[in-house]
């Protein structure tokens, strides 16, 4: 479980189209084997350390002719924000994915004050 020392808490949700392979053949779509997107994220506030982030596929356009494999994950998180990381495998077929991401973590409070 993750305790955060302080009492004001931030939450920052968003959206994001990772890609859209199918109108131009792209890598996602038409190649084979183990392939990668990374999509960098960046908050609209810092937050005062490292949030929890989650991160999930809101959309998903696969063809259906093969096997579906996917995964996605955060990576990289800091305080001003993170990495989406998607991944598939074999002779799976991506045509398009949109993630959809929530991080709650500690924000700077008025009280706070620094010497």
């Amino acid at each position: 479980m993750r305790r955060f020392d302080h009492h004001a808490v931030g939450v920052c949700q968003g959206s994001a189209l990772l890609f859209s392979a199918f109108e131009d053949q792209g890598e996602m779509w038409s190649g084979h084997g183990h392939r990668l997107v990374r999509h960098a994220v960046t908050f609209e506030e810092a937050f005062a350390g490292p949030p929890v982030v989650h991160v999930s596929i809101a959309m998903w356009d696969i063809d259906g002719q093969a096997n579906q494999r996917a995964d996605i994950c955060a990576e990289a998180v800091s305080r001003t924000g993170f990495d989406i990381l998607f991944q598939t495998w074999g002779d799976t077929r991506v045509a398009r994915i949109r993630a959809e991401w929530l991080a709650i973590g500690p924000v700077a409070h008025l009280d706070d004050f620094s010497l």
